[in-house]
């Protein structure tokens, strides 16, 4: 929805903005403080308590530039479905009768043309999943009277809504509108070149070029779009447009074409993707990624879009992955579709370094607890390879292991269902687990056919702090590239080292709390990995480096690069001192290298 925020055009220190939860807001100082526009006649409904759901509120403020003092706003809590004029700055406001609110319809988002008719776009939710209807309606503020544009309307509309809107600034007449949740046939942009008259669907006569992005064919051709919720019409070119979906930005300079109109990816330098793991083998291509809703990558080349996703099978997310230290042309991965079960297997492994992928499937297991479907079946259940490249053990209902690609398989003795394994990098007998079930860190040291209890000496009584359920999360318990038995393991913020796979164990990082971490090549002549970690140090919370351990962190990135520091994932690389990777949630994989002459 939106857009919420909004600059008056006569006086650009004035602010308003429409809260979720609180009501509308007002700054005069632009922006530097703020206070509550008493006045305006819906206060909120405050913030939900112990809950993500949440509401619309005010959903939009529109200020008129020709009328000084005409500003209007959208309000969509339940119960309150009007759209409110002020002609005096806000200091007194009415409700504007009609319209299709009563209809149980929401205003969602708006645009007002030069004439004064504001384009208002309605719901009957706030999305962007379970909106059913919409409407466009327009409303004359000279005539103070609503007119119904709908482009398709009545009981045999589709299922879906109405979001986006735009009106071109060079003839206000020249509107378009575009469709959310409408998967019958597709999404789509509305145009109309007569105030809503008449209307032409684009994705009928529209076609895309996706060559600079190519993962979003997805295997077949790029639709028009879904989520389509915002819509712009350059305010200097009406034949200059561009829209949203759930996966890209696309722009066309031909909207005023009557035939064939040409659309591609407006995004250079900008991927909307969110990603869940990233891995740097010991060979082959230096990237291997794991995103959510498009699978992931190889990446050899970070100047161009990758060409093809891990497929065979097609999962929408990849939650694990992993490469075998001493083979890395052999990985594996594990990951969920959007269905509840995965409808053939959640496991694939490669042999060219996810250049591509084989399906491996376990034997039939049965369902635990009251129908409950297993960690395998759902995308739960995590997949981990020995050094040699040759045993795929599964974190499954019951922990299995194969050693002939899933010919035959093995029931792992001494784990628990659900422990995160770990294989050594360089040892291919061994594997670790945190065993939280009994509060201890397990070894197996003949290839993953069992395990048992290490010492751990010098770890905490407690592990809990590792422990996630989140099939999502990375893993704690990490082994370094370069050295047999060399382990690092994350305890809720605390970071421990093992040298002898994991027997004993010293603390290091005090004074950082770390929340990801990961492990890179050595600095010259060190010994011990570059870590890399996002953590908290001095009350800094930031992308840090340490080349001596542990013991001494320098922070490497700045105020100006921070992603929105949510970050999922954080890995450096094994054969480039000083590289660094990434990944974000929502703004895709950054990458950086030391600064010149570092070595």
């Amino acid at each position: 929805m939106g857009e919420r925020l909004a600059i008056d055009p006569f006086d650009h220190e004035r602010l308003f903005y429409g809260s979720r939860h609180q009501g509308l807001w007002a700054s005069e100082d632009a922006g530097a403080s703020w206070h509550r526009a008493e006045s305006f006649p819906v206060a909120g409904l405050g913030l939900p308590e112990g809950r993500r759901e949440t509401h619309g509120g005010l959903s939009w403020v529109v200020f008129d530039p020709r009328h000084e003092g005409r500003v209007f706003v959208g309000s969509t809590d339940p119960g309150v479905r009007q759209v409110f004029r002020s002609d005096d700055g806000g200091t007194s406001w009415q409700a504007i009768p009609g319209g299709p609110g009563d209809d149980g319809l929401l205003p969602v988002k708006a645009a007002l043309g030069s004439d004064g008719v504001l384009t208002v776009t309605w719901c009957d939710g706030i999305g962007p999943n379970g909106i059913t209807r919409g409407a466009v309606w327009r409303y004359d503020s000279g005539a103070q009277t609503w007119l119904d544009v709908t482009p398709l309307k009545g009981g045999d509309a589709p299922v879906g809504g109405y979001m986006g809107v735009a009106v071109s600034a060079q003839d206000p007449r020249y509107i378009a509108v575009s469709t959310v949740d409408r998967g019958d046939p597709v999404d789509t942009v509305w145009l109309s070149r007569d105030g809503g008259t008449h209307w032409d669907p684009l994705w009928k006569r529209s076609v895309r070029d996706v060559s600079a992005t190519p993962f979003l064919d997805f295997g077949g051709k790029a639709n028009f779009g879904h989520w389509i919720a915002g819509l712009a019409i350059d305010p200097f070119d009406k034949s200059h447009a561009a829209y949203v979906t759930g996966a890209t930005v696309y722009a066309t300079d031909e909207l005023a074409r009557p035939d064939t109109m040409h659309w591609k990816p407006w995004t250079r330098g900008i991927e909307q993707t969110a990603i869940i793991t990233l891995t740097s083998p010991t060979g082959g291509a230096h990237l291997v990624s794991g995103f959510g809703d498009i699978g992931g990558f190889r990446h050899d080349d970070f100047t161009v879009s990758p060409t093809t996703q891990h497929v065979n099978p097609f999962l929408s997310n990849t939650n694990t992955l992993d490469y075998a230290g001493l083979a890395p042309q052999v990985m594996v991965r594990s990951g969920n579709t959007h269905a509840r079960v995965v409808p053939d297997t959640s496991l694939a492994y490669s042999l060219d370094g996810a250049s591509s992928w084989t399906p491996l499937r376990l034997p039939a297991g049965t369902p635990s607890g009251a129908g409950k479907p297993l960690p395998e079946a759902t995308g739960d259940a995590a997949i981990t390879v020995s050094a040699d490249g040759e045993s795929f053990l599964v974190e499954a209902g019951t922990p299995l292991v194969t050693r002939d690609r899933g010919a035959s398989w093995q029931a792992v003795e001494g784990l628990p269902s659900r422990s995160r394994v770990t294989a050594d990098k360089r040892d291919a007998t061994r594997f670790y687990a945190l065993d939280f079930a009994r509060g201890y860190l397990v070894r197996s040291d003949d290839g993953g056919a069992s395990f048992q209890r290490v010492a751990g000496r010098g770890l905490p009584a407690d592990l809990s702090a590792a422990r996630s359920t989140n099939r999502e999360a990375p893993p704690p318990l990490l082994a370094e590239p370069a050295r047999a038995g060399a382990l690092w393991l994350n305890l809720g913020g605390d970071l421990w080292h093992s040298e002898d796979a994991g027997e004993t164990w010293t603390r290091t990082g005090q004074g950082i709390a770390i929340e990801r971490y990961g492990l890179g090549k050595p600095a010259k002549d060190a010994l011990e990995p570059a870590l890399y970690a996002l953590g908290t140090k001095a009350g800094l919370r930031a992308i840090w480096r340490s080349l001596d351990g542990g013991a001494q962190w320098q922070r490497i990135n700045d105020d100006a690069h921070q992603w929105g520091m949510r970050i999922r994932v954080i890995s450096g690389d094994p054969r480039l001192f000083g590289r660094v990777y990434i990944g974000t949630d929502g703004r895709g994989i950054v990458y950086g290298d030391p600064a010149e002459g570092e070595e």
